[in-house]
């Protein structure tokens, strides 16, 4: 008997204790907010977009679906890897390469894009502001129409929101690009290493949440250069833009060329807006992130979605082919 208990007192241990009093969104109604949307859909990117060059494919691909999504605005989040000395310097990074970004779509950034966090959460309870968070909250306290919060990095501007204004839970949807997936044998991956504590709220929280984990999910967007090459060669500035920064990728990663493709994870953040029919997912209980950077479970937890397959053919046709269609429209 006391070895049972002893266990049970590790386990807790390795469970963060949750002193954030979050709002209490009704069941019914985190589940209608987690059912497959009806576009257009009102939505804002959050995005570490110079972290490497899969973030670039995702805003295009967002902004050249207007069909689908009102793209509210975009938020640099931070990020610190070899292409940044900390992550104030790689949301400014992100920051600029946004404005790039825009430039190449003839897209205004006046009043649509937003610095964010210039470091992470260091304590469960406290959020970084910034000038991303405050919109956030004015721009899901500003309708009863959902806000889609497409999250492509560490959700520490996003985290930040719900802890600064606890009630916008019951104003959006985030669709995070995020953890491994729940069979994992861990949940670690880059964007929720980088800022666990906001990924724990993520979980945590009880906003209406669908997780699209890396492995064995994203992982298989899988793009080639000669693919990209077919694509993206010679359609317009930012198709030659996009095509520029992936064909130069594996030489910055010392990767062997022959036989080289690249996944282009964040873009499935983008298609799960614009589709859900592209995607299997499941209703689960929310894991807990443990502080080992594992999944525990509760099915006492409330219910969030979580991706577990999807279509990759239909994801790129959809956004090769609207490049394709919004240049031609340009010219």
């Amino acid at each position: 008997m006391l070895h049972y208990r002893l266990l049970a007192g590790l386990l807790l241990l390795s469970i963060p204790i949750l002193a954030q009093q979050y709002s209490n969104l009704p069941a019914a109604q985190r589940i209608e907010r987690l059912s497959p949307p009806e576009t257009p859909l009102r939505v804002v990117i959050d995005t570490d977009t110079y972290n490497e060059i899969d973030d670039q494919f995702a805003v295009v691909y967002a902004l050249f679906s207007p069909e689908q999504l009102e793209v509210e605005a975009i938020y640099a989040a931070p990020f610190l890897n070899k292409r940044s000395t900390s992550a104030g310097e790689g949301m400014e990074k992100s920051y600029e390469e946004i404005l790039r970004l825009l430039e190449r779509t003839e897209t205004s950034a006046d009043g649509f894009v937003y610095r964010g966090s210039r470091q992470f959460l260091t304590d469960y309870n406290e959020p970084v502001e910034s000038d991303a968070a405050r919109d956030l909250i004015e721009r899901a306290m500003s309708s009863d129409k959902p806000l889609y919060v497409l999250t492509l990095g560490a959700p520490t501007n996003v985290a930040s929101a719900i802890l600064m204004e606890p009630s916008i839970i019951e104003k959006i949807v985030v669709v995070w690009l995020g953890g491994k997936g729940l069979n994992w044998p861990f949940a670690s991956e880059f964007n929720l290493q980088q800022d666990v504590m906001s990924s724990k709220v993520m979980f945590d929280s009880g906003v209406p949440l669908v997780q699209i984990p890396t492995q064995p999910v994203t992982s298989h967007l899988l793009l080639s250069i000669p693919e990209a090459e077919k694509y993206l060669k010679g359609q317009g500035a930012i198709g030659d833009y996009l095509l520029e920064i992936f064909s130069q990728y594996p030489k910055e990663v010392n990767a062997n060329e022959y036989a080289w493709s690249k996944v282009v994870w964040d873009i499935s953040a983008i298609a799960y807006a614009i589709n859900p029919d592209w995607f299997q997912t499941e209703l689960r209980p929310a894991p807990i992130l443990t502080n080992e950077k594992t999944y525990s479970f509760d099915n006492r937890r409330h219910l969030y979605r979580v991706v577990t397959h999807l279509n990759r053919d239909k994801i790129f046709g959809d956004m090769f082919r609207k490049i394709e269609v919004q240049v031609a429209k340009g010219q």
